[in-house]
């Protein structure tokens, strides 16, 4: 049978992405999707996953929730965080996604950090569908995840001789 990819056989590469690089695929992954999955630590200590709807600022990515879901409710206890975020696969080589690690924050709508966050936010279609005004823009927390460290994968990269899972770190930004 012929190899459709050839270039996914054998070792993949250990090369690592130069990060201006790396940051425009994963700013190009976090605005092409819109669903991630957010993993929250429960009173118990146990994972809690819930899927999300999510619009992205750079790195960042945030989403609209009610004060008393147990997503937020647990990240007021625990606020580290991870999501993660993913392309439809095909196959093997349109493997894309990224596992963001960091904190998450709960910004209410009046809080002034919230504006250029709900700027982002389509919520007008959402209204719209919902048979709501559109004189009346939601009043929603809106809890932003920050990446410390976002675990890329794209199998595609080894077509071009880098390792298909790169390292993005904040701490890593040029000064």
């Amino acid at each position: 049978m012929p190899l459709t990819n050839p270039w996914l056989a054998g070792p993949s590469p250990d090369r690592a992405l130069p990060r201006a690089e790396l940051e425009e695929r994963i700013l190009n992954l976090l605005s092409s999707q819109n669903m991630a999955v957010v993993a929250t630590v429960s009173a118990d200590g146990s994972p809690t996953a819930t899927p999300v709807r999510y619009f992205s600022l750079g790195v960042e990515i945030f989403y609209t929730s009610w004060n008393a879901s147990l997503k937020s409710r647990n990240l007021r206890r625990e606020p580290r965080v991870s999501a993660g975020v993913f392309a439809p696969l095909v196959g093997q080589a349109s493997s894309r996604g990224a596992q963001l690690f960091g904190t998450a924050r709960t910004l209410q709508r009046e809080d002034p950090d919230a504006q250029p966050y709900w700027e982002a936010v389509r919520w007008q279609s959402d209204h719209v569908e919902r048979g709501r005004s559109l004189d009346d823009p939601p009043t929603d927390p809106l809890t932003v995840i920050t990446p410390a460290r976002i675990l890329y994968t794209e199998h595609w990269l080894r077509r071009i001789g880098y390792a298909p899972r790169q390292t993005w770190r904040h701490d890593d930004t040029p000064s």
